[in-house]
């Protein structure tokens, strides 16, 4: 088991994807980033109101788990930081980015914005708000799966900030009492909200975070796509066959800072521009294509043009969509 913090893919028996799986993994993570990119200069612009998490820098992490895992079947949730998800798991970008904006055509009616969506058709559970509970919900979607023996796993995404909560701890306990078929992805981005893992993390090893539990783990080198499309191939495969849960933390990086209104001063600019320059996931896709020659410049400049076009289709509905009416106070609510 790894004991690294985000190093390089170096050794020889990294596996390797296909064309097909390369050239998918490359359109996908360049979807998020540039949907990301536009989120937050929309935010900017103030047509994006509340908070707004953004995912540049760790796109390689749902893109391998995603392409790792039965697309439509197997339920995923995730925290606040949740626009990737929805993008990689085959949600709408208009009906993704009209939601930030609040608008009826939104994921979640315009009622949940940017870290409160949902869709129960594509098995994507949010997307929630309070740090830490969609560990919970992820464990309860993995007991529905094994209660109606339908063979899914519960994919369930949360940080390393995340990872200190208690219900985390409550959630492996029950998930392996019940060897449930719960897939545990622990993001580690090193830093929750503003701080450092170093200074708020006595175990830096999230991999071993369940071994009291008797989980298994590993560390993942989560800026690279590959070693998370294999690692989880086999997490996923360990729950369903019924072993019992898994945990993989990914070593990834954000660019930004934790939220849009977020300085991100508590570390060096040095930091971030090695990260981007030494690490990124997408140009990795890129220069393994290029190599391989599976793809051309001119092949990137369409794929380019191509995933601008549905960002840029996807931002100019979710600014003439109308907002919902005020009949939408009452629905989706509970009542007595």
């Amino acid at each position: 088991m790894a004991r690294k913090a985000v190093a390089k893919s170096a050794q020889s028996n990294v596996p390797e994807l296909t064309k097909e799986q390369e050239l998918t993994a490359y359109r996908e993570m360049l979807l998020i980033r540039r949907f990301e990119e536009k989120a937050g200069q929309m935010y900017g612009m103030g047509l994006i109101g509340g908070f707004c998490h953004l995912y540049i820098g760790q796109e390689a992490v749902v893109t391998g788990i995603t392409m790792a895992s039965r697309k439509g079947e197997d339920a995923q949730i995730t925290g606040y930081r949740d626009h990737g998800h929805m993008l990689v798991m085959g949600l709408d970008p208009k009906g993704v980015m009209a939601e930030l904006t609040g608008r009826q055509g939104g994921l979640s009616k315009g009622k949940g914005g940017s870290m409160h969506m949902f869709s129960n058709e594509h098995r994507f559970y949010g997307g929630n708000g309070i740090v830490g509970a969609q560990v919970s919900l992820g464990t309860g979607l993995a007991f529905a799966a094994k209660y109606r023996g339908d063979n899914t796993v519960s994919i369930s995404y949360f940080g390393d900030g995340a990872a200190n909560q208690g219900q985390v701890y409550e959630s492996f306990n029950m998930a392996k009492l019940w060897n449930l078929p719960a897939v545990y992805i622990i993001e580690n981005n090193r830093y929750a909200m503003g701080t450092s893992v170093d200074r708020a993390t006595a175990q830096g090893d999230f991999s071993r975070r369940g071994l009291s539990f008797g989980i298994d783990g590993e560390q993942v080198d989560g800026m690279d796509v590959r070693l998370v499309h294999d690692a989880a191939k086999r997490a996923i495969e360990h729950a369903r066959s019924g072993k019992g849960p898994y945990i993989l933390e990914m070593q990834t990086y954000r660019y930004r800072g934790h939220s849009m209104s977020d300085p991100a001063k508590y570390r060096s600019k040095d930091e971030v521009a090695s990260m981007r320059a030494e690490r990124d996931p997408i140009e990795q896709v890129k220069n393994r294509i290029l190599e391989k020659r599976y793809g051309t410049e001119e092949w990137f400049k369409e794929v380019e043009a191509e995933i601008r076009a549905i960002v840029t289709e996807a931002a100019d509905f979710a600014t003439s969509d109308p907002e919902p009416p005020a009949a939408e106070l009452w629905t989706d609510i509970y009542a007595a």
